[in-house]
C-alpha cells in the first residue's frame, strides 16, 4: 500500500529535547516535518522538576517520562556518563531500575501510538528505547538516528547488548551521521548495508548567520560542548594559560556535572577574568555569542558529526578542531587558512587518550591557537567562500529531504 502524502510521525528520544546534539537534532527534524505538510508528536525524558526549553514544539505534541519523580525515581540516565544537566549513567543502573525504565516507556509509548496511530515512528540512538519500540510495535516502520554516544554505550555496558541488539537489529533503517559511522553501526548492530542510510545532521541556518566581526583586542574565542575530559576542554584550558599574548577572551558554553566538570570549572577560575563561563544557554543566544566571535574551538576525543563545528563556521568563526572522522566529515577536503585539525592523541578506548600523549597535545593546541589568533588580528573577517558548499549541504532543510526519503523507503 502506497504512504500516505502526509505523514503522522511519532519522535522519540530518551533523555532530554533540548540540552544536547541529538534534542536539537529532533527538534529541528519536527520543524521541517511540520513545514513538509506532516503531522508530529514527541515522546521524550525530562527531570520532574523541570521542564524542556523547545522551540517550534508546542506542548500538544509533546508526552514526557518523568525521571526523578513522578515516573521514576532516578535521574535521567544519559548517553554520555557526564550530560550537562544532573544525570546518572546506564551503567550503574541496577537490573530493577532497567526494568522500570523500560516500563514506563512502554506505558507512555503504548498510550501514545494508540491515540495518534503514527504512520512511522524515527526513534534516537540504536539503544534501549529504541529496541523497546521495535519490540512493541513490529506492525508500525521504525527508523532509527545514530548520534555516535549510542556507540559508546553499546561497547561499555556490555551487559545491556543483548536487550539492545533484540530490537536493533530489526528496524527498518538506522540513519548514520557520516560514512564512517556507517561500517560502525553495520559492524556492532548486525545490520546489512541496505537498512544502514548516511543522511547527516544540520544546522539552523536562519539562527547561525555571519556579521561583521568585533575588533580582536581580545580575540574572542568559544568552545561549546560538554565539561568535561573527553571533550578537550581541560586541556584547552591550559594551553590557554600559557598564552599571555594576544589578549583573548574565552567564553564558555555548556555544563556538565561531577568531578570533570568540578575540575573545568576549577581551570576556568585560576584564568580569572579572561573566561566567561555561560553555562547552558538556548540556541538563539549561543548564535548570538558566535556573531561576535572570532574563534571556536572543539577540542574532543570523540564526536559523531558535531553540529556545533557548523553553526561556528556558519556564524564567521575561525575553527580550530581535532581531526576526528566527524570532523572530517563536515569539513570534507576543504583547505582555508581559518581552519586548523590538530592530531587527536591516542586513545584507550573510544574517548580517553593516553596521559603520555596529553603533553604533545597541549602544546599542539598552543600552536594552533597562536596561528589562528594571529589570523583573528590581521583578518577578524574570514572568506566564507572555501566552505559556502559545506554549509549548503548541511541544512535541516536539506537532511529532512533525505530523511523523508527514508521513511517513504520502508512505508
Amino acid at each position: 500500500m502506497a504512504a500516505p502524502s502526509k505523514l503522522k510521525i511519532l519522535h522519540v528520544l530518551g533523555q532530554r529535547p533540548d540540552a544536547t546534539g541529538s534534542g536539537i537534532y529532533l527538534q529541528s527534524m519536527m520543524r521541517e516535518a511540520a513545514a513538509a505538510g506532516h503531522d508530529n508528536v514527541m515522546i521524550a525524558g525530562i527531570q520532574s522538576d523541570r521542564d524542556a526549553e523547545l522551540h517550534g514544539v508546542t506542548p500538544e505534541q509533546c508526552r514526557f517520562v518523568r525521571f526523578n519523580g513522578e515516573d521514576l525515581s532516578f535521574r535521567i540516565p544519559g548517553m554520555t556518563d557526564i550530560m550537562p544537566y544532573p544525570s546518572t549513567r546506564f551503567i550503574d543502573l541496577s537490573a530493577a531500575e532497567i526494568d522500570a525504565y523500560e516500563a514506563v516507556f512502554k506505558r507512555v509509548l503504548t498510550d501514545t501510538v494508540a491515540e495518534f496511530h503514527p504512520d512511522i515512528i524515527h526513534t534516537h540512538h540504536l539503544w534501549l528505547v529504541s529496541s523497546l519500540v521495535r519490540r512493541l510495535f513490529p506492525h508500525i516502520p521504525v527508523v532509527t538516528t545514530c548520534h555516535g554516544t549510542d556507540l559508546r554505550q553499546f561497547q561499555n555496558c556490555v551487559h545491556l547488548r543483548d536487550k539492545v541488539l533484540q530490537g536493533c537489529r530489526h528496524l527498518n533503517a538506522a540513519l548514520a551521521l557520516s560514512a564512517a559511522q556507517k561500517k560502525d553501526i553495520e559492524m556492532l548492530y548486525q545490520l546489512p548495508p541496505e537498512r544502514v542510510m548516511v543522511c547527516g545532521a544540520g544546522y539552523n541556518d536562519g539562527m547561525f548567520t555571519a556579521g561583521a566581526k568585533p575588533a580582536p583586542r581580545p580575540v574572542q574565542i568559544v568552545y561549546a560542548g560538554k565539561f568535561w575530559n573527553a571533550k578537550g576542554l581541560p586541556w584547552l584550558l591550559k594551553a590557554l594559560k600559557s598564552i599571555e599574548t594576544p589578549d583573548w577572551q574565552l567564553h564558555m558554553v555548556g555544563g556538565g556535572s561531577g568531578p570533570e566538570n568540578d575540575e573545568c570549572l576549577r581551570l576556568a577560575n585560576a584564568l580569572g577574568d579572561r573566561v566567561t563561563v555561560h553555562g547552558l544557554i538556548p540556541q538563539d543566544r549561543l548564535a548570538a555569542i558566535f556573531k561576535q566571535a572570532h574563534l571556536f574551538v572543539l577540542p574532543s576525543f570523540f564526536e559523531g558529526l558535531p553540529l556545533v563545528v557548523l553553526e561556528a563556521l556558519a556564524s564567521g568563526c575561525r575553527l580550530i578542531a581535532t581531526d576526528l572522522p566527524g570532523v572530517k566529515a563536515v569539513l570534507g577536503d576543504v583547505a582555508a587558512d581559518f581552519i586548523t585539525l590538530v592530531p587527536t592523541p591516542r586513545l584507550k578506548n573510544m574517548d580517553r587518550p593516553y596521559p603520555e600523549d596529553l603533553p604533545v597535545f597541549v602544546q599542539a593546541l598552543v600552536r594552533a591557537l597562536a596561528f589562528q589568533m594571529a589570523g583573528a588580528l590581521r583578518q577578524p573577517d574570514i572568506d566564507p567562500a572555501p566552505i559556502a558548499d559545506k554549509l549548503a549541504a548541511f541544512t535541516w532543510r536539506g537532511v529532512f529531504a533525505q530523511v523523508e526519503k527514508v521513511y517513504r523507503g520502508v512505508m
